[in-house]
C-alpha cells in the first residue's frame, strides 16, 4: 500500500508561483511514475505533467513553459513548479503515484487533492 500527502495548494494573484509537493510513504518499488492531474468545477480530471522514475516529463500543452515538474527519488516526493499562473489554472490538484509491482502488473494511488486558486 502507498499513501500520498500533497501540500502547497493555495491563493494567488495571476502571474504569480506556487510549488505542489507530493510525497509517497509504504512500499515503494524502483519502476514508478509520478504525475499531476487538476480537476476545475465541472470539468474531468486532466494530466497536468508526469514524471518517470529515470526522469522522463512530459506536460500538458497548456502549461507547457510555466510548470515544471521534478521528484526526488531518495525521498519519493514529486514537486510541481508553477509560474506565470492564470485564472483558469484554478482547479483542485491531485498527485498520482504508479508503479510496477513484482509481478508486473501496475497498481496507482491517488492523493486527496489540494486546491488552487488564481485570482485575476
Amino acid at each position: 500500500q502507498v499513501q500520498l500527502v500533497e501540500s502547497g495548494g493555495g491563493l494567488v494573484q495571476a502571474g504569480g508561483s506556487l510549488r505542489l509537493s507530493c510525497a509517497a510513504s509504504g512500499i515503494i518499488f524502483s519502476i514508478n511514475d509520478m504525475a499531476w492531474y487538476r480537476q476545475g468545477p465541472g470539468k474531468q480530471r486532466d494530466l497536468v505533467a508526469s514524471i518517470t522514475s529515470g526522469g522522463y516529463t512530459n506536460y500538458a500543452d497548456s502549461v507547457k513553459g510555466r510548470f515544471t515538474i521534478s521528484r526526488d527519488n531518495a525521498k519519493n516526493t514529486v514537486y510541481l513548479q508553477m509560474n506565470s499562473l492564470k485564472p483558469e489554472d484554478t482547479a483542485a490538484y491531485y498527485c498520482k503515484f504508479r508503479q510496477r509491482m513484482i509481478f508486473g502488473d501496475y497498481r496507482e494511488y491517488w492523493g486527496q487533492g489540494t486546491q488552487v486558486t488564481v485570482s485575476s
